[in-house]
């Protein structure tokens, strides 16, 4: 693996500061996780970016290292504030479900900074819908599943992020080896604050960024897996329909996390979209 070039929390208020680990060498590539976990996410294919790229691996407010933040974790415009505040000035921005949806985000507000946008197993609306007169239903997780996951946080909140690690995982081939692999990355770092993980559901449930994504100036390339409960294949047709000038692909044998389940091809066509747009 590269060596670590720098491991620091960034002040970026009097009561709030991110942490941020920059890895490897080459043109700025942030990463961003998703609900429940932390940079940590990302080990399995650290070694292979970083020697391409100068990574940025973020703990968002709230998780892992930036446990202290969750202040800054109630909303997407509180989390844009603070990403702006530590991160590169231009750089290629990857997110991870939540984490897609709070890298699109920042991509709106501030596409001058965002030479490229990447998003992983994520969604401009992760919370299903039924049809409602002229709106069409929208396909996603189900309202009553993101309320039992709030229920069940107040209850026994380490049990509560296992449940959901293990529906990441389902249908994958290698679910059992990717969900014991992201309880043991999730396991090094502190345990998320739960007043973040209460606002990540939230943002879930009511995130919806569908009109906003023609603003998006810069390339987009949206990796999906094929075998995702999650973000389900209704999705993924929307998105090549309402922004065929986008990239995409899905990864055949992958569920919601296919850097995990097929990290050397996931990275190689990263780097293939990097190469092209930059």
């Amino acid at each position: 693996m590269s060596e670590i070039i720098a491991t620091e929390s960034k002040n970026v208020s009097p009561c709030t500061k991110l942490h941020v680990e920059v890895v490897g060498d080459g043109p700025d590539l942030v990463l961003l996780h998703g609900w429940g976990l932390n940079s940590a996410c990302w080990q399995s294919v650290v070694p292979l970016l970083s020697a391409h790229y100068r990574l940025h691996l973020i703990d968002l407010p709230g998780f892992g290292f930036s446990h202290d933040s969750h202040l800054a974790s109630g909303s997407l415009a509180d989390i844009t504030e603070i990403l702006l505040q530590v991160a590169p000035v231009n750089a290629v921005w990857l997110g991870w479900s939540l984490g897609g949806l709070c890298a699109t985000h920042f991509a709106l507000q501030h596409p001058q900074r965002v030479a490229a946008l990447v998003t992983v197993a994520s969604s401009p609306k992760f919370m299903a819908t039924a049809q409602v007169e002229d709106s069409p239903a929208w396909s996603g997780i189900a309202e009553k599943v993101l309320v039992q996951f709030q229920q069940q946080l107040q209850q026994d909140l380490p049990q509560t992020i296992n449940r959901f690690l293990a529906i990441q995982g389902m249908g994958s081939a290698t679910a059992k080896q990717d969900i014991k692999q992201l309880k043991s990355l999730l396991a090094a770092r502190p345990q998320p604050h739960g007043q973040a993980l209460r606002n990540g559901l939230q943002l879930l449930a009511t995130v919806d960024l569908r009109t906003q994504l023609p603003a998006l100036s810069m390339p987009l390339y949206r990796c999906y897996g094929r075998l995702d409960s999650l973000v389900p294949q209704a999705t993924v047709v929307w998105m090549d329909n309402y922004l065929p000038q986008s990239s995409s692909v899905i990864f055949k044998a992958s569920s919601h996390a296919p850097f995990i389940s097929e990290p050397t091809i996931f990275v190689d066509k990263l780097q293939a979209f990097i190469d092209h747009s930059l």
